[in-house]
């Protein structure tokens, strides 16, 4: 629920209301866990998230507070952008933490694959088999770095990982049919992520994520609120500075960037408050005030959320 303040209003996008609504009508019948629709995030990829759009080179940051995500991209492939590596992320998450096992199988066809994921058959340059294999590409041969520093405390501290330790992608959306696909596609993640995934998965409703999938900043907020409020214990300012560096790198740093980017994120979250009822945020010129609410999913285990 979005709740604005005298000084500013809540804007409230006329698009893809009615159909969320209904989508959200259905996932509050029937919950992730029952659905069989339940799957996980990396904590490191919520703090800071990957970029929305195509960056122009091959270095990414992100910052949130004391935190930054580096990423560093293999010249060859580029970074990962957009919609579809969060919808990879959260599928090899949801597949290690049910099955134990850094060995992820993604089917005897990519057919099967991109029907997991809810998208279409297409191939072509701009087709949805084309364009996951490329930011699969991307995902599985960028370097992430994650640090903590703080000076007045004089710590800083830091992990450096691959999301996989291999992979072995055997499809060509540009020259195979989607169903004339070798049955040895697999991914083994690397440790230290397989590791993070098992001891401390962030649950989320993959139909959310299907249903944000046009915008990459929807399913990030929906991400961040749902693992704020698993720790939020008491009311939380955030500034609008501080959302701009987490979610928001893409914007100038200014004045007006801080306006371009405030108005695009009231449109996402509105959105995402169609599905996410239960967020209780309040819009204030300062920032937004987060109000201890129930997660979207409820954990199974809540240790190790923390």
């Amino acid at each position: 629920m979005i709740v604005s303040d005298s000084h500013n209003n809540a804007v409230k996008p006329k698009n893809r209301i009615d159909k969320l609504v209904t989508e959200a009508l259905a996932i509050e019948a029937e919950s992730a866990i029952e659905a069989k629709k339940i799957a996980y995030m990396a904590r490191a990829m919520v703090m800071a998230t990957l970029p929305h759009s195509k960056p122009d080179g091959y270095i990414f940051q992100r910052k949130s507070f004391d935190y930054t995500l580096t990423m560093k991209a293999d010249p060859q492939f580029g970074l990962p952008y957009g919609s579809l590596p969060r919808l990879i992320l959260a599928w090899m998450a949801k597949e290690a933490v049910t099955k134990k096992s850094p060995v992820l199988l993604l089917g005897k066809t990519f057919s099967n694959f991109l029907t997991s994921l809810n998208l279409s058959q297409s191939g072509g340059k701009r087709g949805d088999a084309t364009r996951l294999r490329e930011q699969m590409l991307r995902l599985f041969t960028t370097h992430i770095s994650c640090t903590y520093r703080n000076d007045k405390q004089g710590v800083c501290k830091g992990d450096n990982f691959l999301v996989a330790r291999s992979f072995e992608l055997w499809w060509d959306p540009l020259k195979a049919k989607n169903d004339a696909l070798l049955p040895h596609s697999t991914i083994t993640l690397a440790k230290d992520f397989f590791d993070e995934l098992i001891k401390k998965p962030i649950p989320v409703d993959f139909r959310v994520l299907q249903a944000l999938r046009r915008s990459p900043l929807q399913i990030d907020i929906y991400v961040w609120l749902t693992y704020r409020f698993f720790t939020l214990k008491r009311s939380t300012l955030i500034a609008w500075v501080h959302l701009k560096n987490q979610f928001g790198s893409d914007y100038a740093d200014n004045a007006m960037g801080l306006r371009d980017f405030k108005k695009n994120f009231l449109k996402a979250l509105h959105i995402v408050t169609v599905i996410y009822q239960e967020a209780s945020v309040e819009i204030y010129s300062e920032g937004l005030f987060l109000h201890p609410s129930s997660p979207h999913v409820k954990p199974l285990k809540k240790r190790g959320l923390n």
